[in-house]
């Protein structure tokens, strides 16, 4: 009886999937934007726990954007940190606020612009924490 019952859903099912075509949907073609830093820049100084912005050049973006939400994290001495100073923001947005961590002084500090690619900034200054080394 089991059998006879699958044997009939199992046909049942092929029966409607008959007529049933597969052909490939095309994809909309998307392409990787990896907007210029334009700030912070060489001589720029950042103070811990002040707003300072972020901003990116987005003249050149095109219309379909792989990944379209931003991710910005600190570096320092060339090393990604796991400081994430903003995200969830449109990449076309071009600017964005961030709070400056608590982190110990230094001349060496970038920001890295996540969507599709990373792109980091020219070397800046944090200072404010007292400490240094």
């Amino acid at each position: 009886m089991k059998f006879t019952i699958l044997t009939t859903l199992t046909t049942l099912l092929l029966a409607d999937l008959s007529g049933v075509t597969a052909s490939p949907v095309p994809l909309e073609q998307r392409d990787v934007f990896v907007p210029p830093v334009t700030f912070p820049k060489n001589g720029t100084v950042w103070h811990i726990k002040e707003r300072a912005h972020v901003s990116w050049d987005t003249s050149n973006a095109p219309v379909n954007i792989t990944n379209p939400i931003g991710l910005i994290l600190l570096r320092k001495s060339n090393i990604g940190l796991p400081v994430i100073l903003g995200n969830g923001f449109s990449i076309l947005q071009g600017k964005v606020e961030v709070t400056v961590p608590w982190v110990v002084d230094g001349d060496d500090y970038q920001i890295t612009l996540l969507g599709d690619g990373g792109n980091f900034s020219p070397f800046f200054t944090i200072t404010g924490s007292g400490v240094s080394f």
